[in-house]
């Protein structure tokens, strides 16, 4: 007779925090959850996996896994090997070497986060970074680098629901895809976000439809972005500031920083708060981005009493009269409050903010309008160039772009098709914004020449 099988004990992990049973059971009792699944009901079951990774056999040596590695990472392709138009918010600069030079000393790069245990002058790159961002935006407060632009976006439009104790958002220009399934993602507890159509033949902001929006008197915040989705810089900006206080709304604007040099910040046509993102402020690609988002206000105790993430500014020492750098108002923090606090932010980008700092201070004023008015010209042209190629039609007629714009493709082949082209060509380009219609970007980076060669292999192509 077979003695009977002793139970298998359950498999505790040696490395996995809460990996034995019973802890796990008590963390789960303590919030009144059933099981870890119930952590993960918002997650839509079309997304889930619904089996084991496909992991590979273990690798045994440190060779072994350099191989494995570097075999993975040769796979990829820079836009620095290929002649690249990607755009659409990662965008390819140049970022000068200092600015790597800088962000690579150990003081900076091998801190937790960026957060060292005794400060070596991080504080002041990021009070000297919030400054020339102030300057740049014309206001007085811009925090410590969130996460990313989508993440300021979303903190921007929840600061403006606690202002205002109200709960719908009204998106007025054409906005980006995923940032604005990331915008509702992240304000979705407390918001609801309607997207205001622009005008089809035009790409601006529908006046008309953003005022009928704001009818119902329940409005927190009316956004835009500057340039918008398109690329559009729209006239509609400073028009759309009175509709929304007008409603009893605050006015968001997310812009991008490079374009300060050579247009008005939102500041200056009624934007009661500014966001975005600094990955064109000297940070690399990076395989999909060395994003950064920043906030910026005017100094008034309502808006500065809303921010979630830190602010550096002056402070007094111990030491009569003399002052260093620190944090502001530490105590309304999330890192001061935890769970208490008004939204979670967390560290990682503050790298990214020393990186910005270092490039507005090797650019100044005359280089941010230099490089501005080159990426005006040379959008201008590509525009222009690309509207040449038959089959080919570049929409919104003579709206001011910056780096972003649109073409439509009126031949057989779909905008797919024509992206996989100039692939196969060396050419990146052409998101697919529609099945004949995509986004194209230049930036300084990008010369007459290369341009030219983009019309050539297009008409190929279309053709």
């Amino acid at each position: 007779m077979t003695p009977p099988q002793e139970p298998v004990p359950p498999f505790t992990h040696p490395y996995i925090p809460n990996a034995v049973p019973a802890v796990r059971q008590a963390m789960l009792d303590e919030i009144g959850a059933a099981s870890v699944e119930d952590f993960y009901a918002d997650i839509p079951d079309s997304v889930r996996l619904h089996r084991p990774l496909d992991l590979p056999a273990p690798l045994r040596s440190e060779a072994e896994l350099t191989r494995h590695m570097e075999g993975l990472l040769g796979r990829n392709t820079s836009t620095r090997q290929v002649l690249s138009f990607l755009g659409s918010g990662c965008y390819q600069h140049h970022v000068p070497a200092v600015v790597d030079e800088v962000v690579n000393r150990s003081e900076f790069l091998t801190a937790y986060a960026g957060e060292p245990y005794e400060d070596h002058g991080r504080f002041q790159a990021l009070w000297e970074y919030q400054s020339m961002m102030a300057e740049l935006l014309d206001v007085e407060v811009v925090n410590v680098p969130v996460y990313d632009g989508f993440q300021a976006a979303g903190t921007a439009l929840r600061m403006a629901g606690r202002i205002t104790g109200r709960r719908r958002l009204v998106v007025a220009t054409a906005i980006d895809a995923d940032k604005l399934s990331r915008i509702r993602d992240y304000v979705r507890p407390d918001h609801d976000v309607t997207v205001v159509p622009v005008d089809p033949a035009t790409g601006r902001a529908d006046l008309d439809a953003v005022r009928e929006a704001l009818a119902a008197g329940d409005t927190a915040a009316v956004y835009a972005d500057a340039p918008s989705a398109l690329g559009i810089v729209d006239e509609a900006l400073p028009l759309l500031a009175p509709l929304a206080h007008d409603a009893g709304a605050l006015y968001v604007v997310g812009c991008n920083p490079l374009t300060l040099g050579v247009l008005a910040p939102p500041s200056a046509y009624g934007a009661d708060i500014a966001c975005g993102d600094i990955q064109p402020l000297g940070l690399h690609q990076s395989f999909g981005g060395s994003n950064a988002g920043f906030i910026a206000t005017r100094d008034e105790e309502r808006l500065v009493a809303e921010y979630p993430s830190r602010l550096f500014g002056l402070v007094p020492t111990a030491v009569e009269g003399e002052y260093g750098f620190g944090d502001v108002a530490y105590e309304r923090t999330s890192f001061a409050l935890r769970e208490e606090g008004k939204e979670w932010v967390g560290t990682a980008a503050a790298l990214h903010g020393i990186g910005a700092g270092v490039y507005l201070a090797l650019m100044g004023p005359q280089g941010m309008r230099e490089i501005g008015d080159t990426i005006l010209a040379l959008t201008a042209y590509a525009r222009r160039r690309l509207a040449e190629v038959p089959g080919i039609e570049v929409p919104y007629g003579d709206a001011l772009h910056f780096a972003d714009f649109t073409v439509r493709y009126s031949g057989a082949r779909t905008a797919a098709e024509i992206s996989a082209g100039l692939k196969e060509r060396g050419i990146y380009g052409g998101t697919p914004t529609g099945t004949r219609e995509a986004a194209y970007c230049v930036t300084e980076v990008h010369t007459k020449a290369d341009i030219d060669r983009l019309a050539a292999t297009l008409e190929e192509i279309v053709k």
